[in-house]
């Protein structure tokens, strides 16, 4: 996977990428960053590229021509003309699915705007893809395009020392992820699940099945109308509601999550 970035502060972007499992694989070979600062396709050649936006309002908007120099460039570099992913907050929201598709790109460029915005023309231009981390605002696009990289890379084969990691991990088969213990056996009080200590590993898979579906609906209830259940599945939360309660049952569900529960079972 070969990552280019277009932005206006690549040193952020290349400390925090170079570092952890990311900046191992990039070591590696596994990974490629490769950033490209606008600024040097100012068309005053003084690192200007912003302007008034027409019609007036607050702020600057980053200019078509720079933006297009260096992409242009780039492409002329590579020899292709990749998928485009702006950062927009306007734009489909990024999740699991997304990164696995993408993951599956060999080369991808990410454009991080600033300021107000970016020119709408060179977006129609050269953008295939706005996307979106979450429904708030922030100053860049630098930060998002961080976290989709780094959760893009997830899913390339040789990134993680563990593939296995990369495939059970939360949101992979549409829920959340199971709770996760290691030594010692006893802490503060606490114990360990005895499913976990048996050896058995058809038990735990199911435990840990179990415990993502009730995860999920504790926390993330939506995700369950969307999730594929199997006839053990939809037998194990039937049996949460199964159980005696009224306002918390045994399995702390709500009185909320029952009916959920329930309306979910029925279709």
């Amino acid at each position: 996977m070969n990552y280019y970035v277009l932005t206006l502060f690549p040193e952020m972007i290349e400390s925090g990428m170079n570092t952890s499992i990311i900046g191992r694989a990039i070591a590696g070979g596994y990974l490629s960053l490769e950033t490209v600062n606008i600024r040097d396709y100012s068309l005053t050649g003084n690192g200007r590229i912003d302007d008034y936006p027409y019609g007036g309002g607050a702020g600057m908007v980053m200019q078509a021509e720079p933006i297009y120099r260096a992409y242009e460039d780039l492409v002329q570099r590579i020899g292709k003309r990749p998928r485009v992913v702006y950062l927009t907050p306007q734009g489909r929201v990024f999740d699991q699915h997304m990164a696995e598709e993408l993951a599956q790109e060999e080369d991808l460029i990410f454009l991080c705007g600033h300021y107000e915005g970016v020119d709408e023309r060179v977006l129609e231009e050269i953008v295939t893809d706005h996307v979106s981390i979450g429904d708030y605002v922030l100053t860049g696009g630098e930060l998002p395009a961080m976290v989709m990289m780094d959760s893009i890379a997830r899913m390339v084969p040789g990134v993680l020392s563990n593939q296995e990691s990369g495939q059970y991990e939360s949101f992979q088969d549409g829920l959340l992820e199971y709770p996760q213990y290691s030594r010692p056996e006893e802490w503060r009080g606490k114990q360990v699940p005895p499913v976990l200590l048996s050896g058995h590993h058809g038990n735990v898979d199911r435990w840990r099945r179990d415990q993502s579906l009730l995860r999920t609906l504790k926390n993330r209830p939506e995700l369950l109308e969307r999730a594929e259940l199997d006839k053990k599945d939809r037998r194990y939360l039937q049996s949460l509601l199964d159980e005696e309660g009224t306002q918390q049952d045994a399995n702390g569900l709500t009185a909320e999550e029952e009916k959920f529960l329930a309306k979910l079972l029925a279709i």
